[in-house]
């Protein structure tokens, strides 16, 4: 066989390949779709493991988020000190943090929290119950996998991320406002008067969205590389690995678009 004849082979090969894994988040995505109705049935949601994952992505969640949501907005709050104490406009650091962090940080630092708080652990837990061969056996019985291990997942996400969101927009203008207050001398009351009347609802209510959008992201991310994952222990630890990597990626990428999107409608 000619050199040529093998480089094309080995082409053809790779490209039967690529497809495949083009095709395989597709289907995953179409199983997801057909399994939603189910959710409207009678006992279509269980409860129990419903429970579970709403205490893991949410109040599990919640002392690590408002650390860090806290710690964000005091970073943003000295930040914009350096550089506003120049102008000899400070009361504007109101303005940047809660901006910031109602539209941007909020949700973002949310989402990488719980990528690696919920989305990994939903990609090991998918990968040992293939590992133990869990799967196999709910497909012997009759029952789909990706709607009887992935809906609970995906529901409490989108319920959980939003509330911890909102709880990270508190925390992270309080962290400003702590740095303005204490390193800038704002009086309490003029900073607190500042960002509420430069921030409304709209603002908080972009950066939900952008967490549903993130939610979605997450658990899809996480559980499809669950279902990916080899039979062996290096198999889940690579998923999971997989799953954060993806999940990071597809959030920054999701959050630029929206960011794009809410600057030609003017916000």
């Amino acid at each position: 066989m000619k050199n040529s004849e093998i480089f094309l082979i080995r082409v053809r090969r790779r490209l039967l390949d690529a497809a495949d894994k083009c095709v395989l988040p597709l289907e995953f995505l179409g199983a997801v779709a057909a399994a939603l109705p189910s959710l409207f049935r009678k006992k279509g949601l269980r409860l129990r493991e419903f429970r579970y994952y709403l205490a893991l992505c949410g109040s599990k969640s919640l002392p690590i988020v408002l650390l860090i949501s806290l710690l964000m907005g005091g970073v943003l709050g000295i930040q914009a000190a350096l550089q506003l104490t120049k102008f000899g406009a400070e009361i504007f650091t109101a303005d940047l943090v809660g901006f910031s962090v109602l539209k941007e940080f909020g949700p973002l630092m949310v989402a990488i929290i719980l990528t690696g708080r919920a989305g990994s652990a939903f990609a090991a837990e998918l990968g040992t119950m293939k590992v133990n061969e869990e799967i196999s056996a709910l497909e012997t019985m009759g029952i789909r996998p990706v709607g009887y291990l992935v809906l609970p997942k995906l529901v409490a996400m989108l319920l959980a991320m939003p509330v911890l969101t909102v709880f990270g927009d508190v925390a992270g203008i309080f962290g400003g406002m702590a740095i303005g207050v204490s390193v800038l001398d704002i009086p309490f009351a003029a900073y607190w008067s500042r960002t509420i009347d430069v921030l409304d609802g709209i603002t908080m209510l972009l950066g939900i969205l952008k967490s549903v959008v993130f939610s979605l992201l997450i658990t899809l991310a996480g559980c499809f590389y669950g279902f990916q994952s080899t039979s062996d222990a290096q198999g889940v630890g690579r998923s999971a690995t997989q799953a954060v990597v993806a999940s990071i990626f597809w959030v920054i990428v999701a959050d630029a678009l929206l960011t794009v999107l809410y600057s030609f409608i003017g916000y």
